[in-house]
């Protein structure tokens, strides 16, 4: 029973991580830049796994009754994801973001580490899904197995990370052309101006 409950909690966590986000999007042009890699995977994995042992715990419960808690981080969210997108949008715009990833200039790790913790934490949603939805899902498990599910719901956070991060290097021969990365960064541009629209207009219920 234990692998069990280990294995629902690694595809759960799976299942909610590995959608395309703005998280997810900063991870990988980290590492495609290799900026601080090794910094950038840490802070988010021990971010889902410090939320996801909340859940678990029980505090998700209380995050989910507190409405003013949800409502400062959306609008936080929101105009930090807006600010990233313009700058991603005028690193397309130039066309010079990239063009040489090993020799670029490469932002201090307190810098990096910032931004990270602000895409893991600013996030309404990661609070929901994570904390309450996961914490509700490991309630299924009673005793032990209920921390054997969070155990593999953490493996899951920690393995995909790592995958993302360090195996961003493969698509490196594509973006040594400027064209792939100005079309990285628009993407990440329209995902990020998005995420904000949705976050403003649409508040979480």
């Amino acid at each position: 029973m234990c692998l069990v409950a280990a294995s629902a909690g690694f595809f759960s966590s799976a299942g909610l991580i590995i959608a395309i986000g703005a998280q997810n999007a900063f991870v990988l042009r980290q590492g495609l830049k290799r900026n601080h890699i090794g910094l950038v995977v840490l802070i988010c994995a021990l971010g889902d796994i410090s939320l996801i042992l909340g859940g678990v715990a029980g505090i998700g419960a209380l995050v989910n009754r507190w409405p003013a808690l949800l409502v400062a981080l959306r609008i936080a969210g929101a105009a930090f994801l807006a600010l990233y997108g313009m700058l991603a949008a005028c690193r397309a715009w130039r066309g010079t973001a990239g063009l040489a990833p090993g020799i670029a200039e490469v932002p201090s790790r307190q810098r990096i580490a910032l931004t990270c913790l602000a895409f893991t934490f600013l996030n309404p949603h990661v609070y929901l899904d994570t904390m309450v939805l996961l914490g509700s899902i490991s309630t299924r498990y009673a005793g032990t197995d209920r921390w054997f599910f969070a155990l593999g719901a953490c493996t899951a956070s920690l393995v995909w990370f790592s995958l993302l991060g360090y195996g961003a290097r493969l698509l490196l021969p594509v973006f040594r052309n400027p064209r792939a990365w100005q079309v990285l960064d628009g993407s990440i541009a329209v995902f990020m101006l998005a995420l904000s629209a949705v976050l403003v207009w649409h508040p979480i219920r």
